[in-house]
């Protein structure tokens, strides 16, 4: 077949302009900081729909929408939406506090919880409320006297210096502290001033049947029917000041909550989500994104699957069981179905391909420039060695930490103990002696919710694929040669958790109780401890180093990689990637078509709940109450105007972890909505955000004052909003 070089090259040249275009538009895309709005989205904001300004959205003096949003227990995100600091976040953020409070007799996880008045409403005193003072670029005086010609450690170590000075030159008010974060990899810092506040206590909580509704199967999925939030109190101290638990304390008086409006949206209409974004990485090299897919995340995967399914077995035959982890369930599992909605998406929507051509247009740019040419010209040819050699050391890494830090209980504590005696050998008796009761109430608190049965049978599971997995010097040999000692994988388990002080509480108690050498000299030949330190041993020896070589170059030419795009592609827009700080994403409602034939409409209904309804599954029970209001169509003034309830909605905003319970916006800052989730098609959001197929889930809030008011009766919770209707 004859070729016609002229015209392929067209078509190429085409191709990548079309690429290109897409890439510098970023229309619908990116979490933006809200300090820079002004200068860099408030034109485009306007033209998708906002109908205000941008200092109506962040402003460091006078009340904004930024002043009733905050950090949720460092991990999620809350918005205040009364003047007497009432608390709106998922229902799985919340989860730690409804199970902590839950027993069988008092079972406000499958129950729900609603406090009749203020007193009797449940302190949690581990959730906080962090908000945002005022925020400031500092990139100048924090990269004061850094070269590029310094090495990693002797940069960091300049940057924490100019870091301690900048903290000492700051002046704060009352409560005021100081977060200092990098952004675009190390090439610029901004300084956030936050309060936080310690007083947050346990106000509302649908029944999991409602709060979680779909569990597992719906998770990272539409179309999605979970009516996701909870509600809670911050408190301050009668002087207006953030402090922890007191009877004295008072409701928190907002700078400013949010309206809430329940006319509800059509599709095309603005939205914007404000929250706490944790963690993206949009911009990697090519090379990168298919390690990810091809080697790190089904290993991840693998580990986690053999988890779960030993879990959910045990929590569907066991009531207490089911109570006791169905926290520790839901976290395993959400990272679990997040990757492989990833693998899935960077595949299927070809982020590889596209990462190349990108590559290519870069590459034919810096070569066409000597001052480019000479700083980045062999950029890309050096991260495919460095990935190339940290490959394998990655995967048995994340094969280390997946079995013996996250998945795995006995492991885990085996893991925290041993720093722990390593102390009593550096320090002798008083330092140790003087952590005993932090130990032995941090071991309360995991007693709690521990079963041990559980835990053996994830055990042996998880070890059995690490030694199929790891090579044989980085770990796998001792593993196979401990186990085939005992005769087994199950035989080594049981053996262990018979034997373990680790894996039974009356006993682990009565030994905190001896001497420090006592406690020592028995947990140091404890069956758990020993196991953990002889494979702790061969990762440190073999892996670890490696990791800690490798990773640091390619973390240097990373932040050499972004500070390269931004100066070889002056036309576009780029957004720092996520890292747990105050962001502004903004969109439109938006279905989707993910596949040939198919398209999804942009929101549900409570019929589709009822569609689903299966009697006394664990994911798909629904209350005899709520079955009761759908029949009689007894939706208050919260129905859509076809007479409908809806449930949840979907939207173009460029979300992640962090922003699940984050306000989702309308165009005059109104609050419609409540972020909770993403597509299953668009999870590989964090490393490719696509706008065609990226899609976040939101519960419409008109399904969360339905619930608060018809189901619950819970109307003075309704009476403090301010809604519009």
């Amino acid at each position: 077949m004859l070729v016609d070089k002229k015209r392929t090259t067209s078509l190429v040249g085409g191709l990548l302009l079309v690429l290109l275009t897409a890439l510098c538009s970023n229309a619908q895309g990116g979490m933006w900081l809200p300090l820079d709005l002004k200068k860099n989205n408030e034109k485009e904001m306007k033209s998708l729909g906002l109908k205000m300004k941008a200092d109506q959205i962040y402003h460091p003096d006078n009340a904004s929408i930024k002043d009733a949003i905050c950090q949720f227990n460092g991990g999620c995100t809350g918005e205040i939406i009364s003047a007497q600091g009432l608390l709106l976040t998922n229902h799985h953020c919340g989860f730690d506090e409804i199970q902590s409070h839950s027993t069988l007799e008092n079972n406000y996880v499958d129950n729900g919880f609603w406090a009749a008045t203020m007193k009797d409403e449940l302190p949690c005193p581990d959730a906080t409320a962090m908000f945002v003072q005022r925020m400031e670029d500092v990139t100048i005086p924090v990269l004061r006297g850094v070269t590029a010609e310094m090495g990693e450690r002797d940069r960091q170590s300049a940057i924490d210096q100019n870091i301690k000075t900048l903290r000492a030159n700051t002046r704060l008010k009352a409560g005021e502290e100081i977060l200092i974060r990098p952004f675009y990899e190390g090439n610029k810092y901004y300084m956030f001033i936050t309060i936080t506040y310690k007083d947050v206590r346990l106000v509302g909580a649908p029944p999991s049947s409602i709060g979680k509704f779909g569990a597992d199967t719906d998770n990272w999925v539409w179309p999605r029917h979970t009516g996701d939030f909870s509600l809670f109190r911050v408190y301050m101290s009668p002087d207006s000041q953030a402090t922890t638990y007191s009877e004295r304390n008072i409701p928190l008086a907002p700078r400013h909550f949010l309206p809430i409006s329940i006319k509800g949206l059509e599709e095309g209409d603005f939205t914007m989500v404000y929250g706490f974004p944790g963690r993206t990485t949009e911009y990697l090299p090519s090379v990168a994104v298919q390690q990810i897919s091809d080697v790190l995340n089904p290993a991840r995967v693998g580990i986690r699957d053999k988890a779960l399914k030993i879990m959910d077995g045990y929590m569907r035959q066991d009531p207490g069981i089911k109570i006791a982890y169905v926290a520790k369930q839901s976290s395993i599992a959400n990272a679990w179905k997040k990757w492989l909605g990833e693998m899935q998406g960077l595949k299927t929507y070809k982020a590889y391909e596209k990462k190349k051509m990108f590559e290519t247009e870069f590459q034919n740019r810096v070569k066409n420039s000597v001052d480019l040419n000479y700083k980045y010209g062999n950029l890309l040819e050096r991260f495919e060695v460095q990935y190339k050699n940290i490959e394998p050391f990655s995967r048995a890494r994340d094969y280390y930490l997946e079995v013996f830090v996250r998945n795995c209980e006995v492991m885990a504590t085996a893991a925290g103990l041993s720093s722990w005696l390593d102390s009593y050998a550096k320090s002798g008796t008083p330092a140790f002696a003087g952590k005993i009761a932090t130990t032995r109430n941090q071991l309360k608190g995991f007693y709690k919710d521990y079963r041990p049965e559980v835990d053996k049978d994830v055990f042996a599971g998880l070890i059995e694929i690490y030694a199929k997995n790891v090579p044989a010097d980085w770990g796998a040999n001792t593993v196979n040669n401990t186990v085939n000692a005992k005769g087994g994988f199950k035989s080594f388990a049981d053996d262990v958790f018979q034997n373990s002080y680790l894996t039974d509480e009356k006993r682990m108690m009565a030994l905190l109780e001896k001497s420090p050498g006592d406690i020592v000299a028995a947990l140091e030949k404890d069956p758990a401890v020993v196991f953990w330190r002889a494979v702790t041993k061969d990762y440190e020896a073999n892996v670890a180093p490696k990791v800690r070589e490798i990773q640091p170059v390619i973390t240097s030419m990373q932040r050499q990689y972004m500070a390269a795009q931004m100066e070889v592609f002056k036309e576009k827009r780029f957004f720092p990637d996520a890292n747990s700080t105050l962001r502004l994403t903004y969109g439109q409602v938006r279905g989707f078509r993910p596949k040939d034939a198919v398209i999804y409409d942009y929101r549900t209904y409570l019929d589709g709940v009822m569609e689903k309804y299966i009697p006394g599954d664990y994911e798909f029970d629904v209350p005899k109450k709520l079955i009761e209001l759908y029949k009689n169509k007894d939706y208050g003034q919260y129905a859509a105007k076809d007479g409908r309830m809806p449930v949840a909605f979907l939207g173009s905003n460029h979300t992640t972890g962090g922003n699940s319970g984050s306000p989702a916006l309308d165009a005059k800052g109104n609050l419609v909505g409540l972020n909770f989730d993403r597509v299953w098609e668009g999870t590989m959001s964090d490393v490719n955000y696509d706008p065609a197929i990226c899609r976040n889930i939101m519960v419409d809030i008109r399904y969360v004052l339905f619930i608060i008011d018809k189901y619950a009766g819970a109307q003075r919770l309704i009476n403090e909003m301010k809604i519009i209707r």
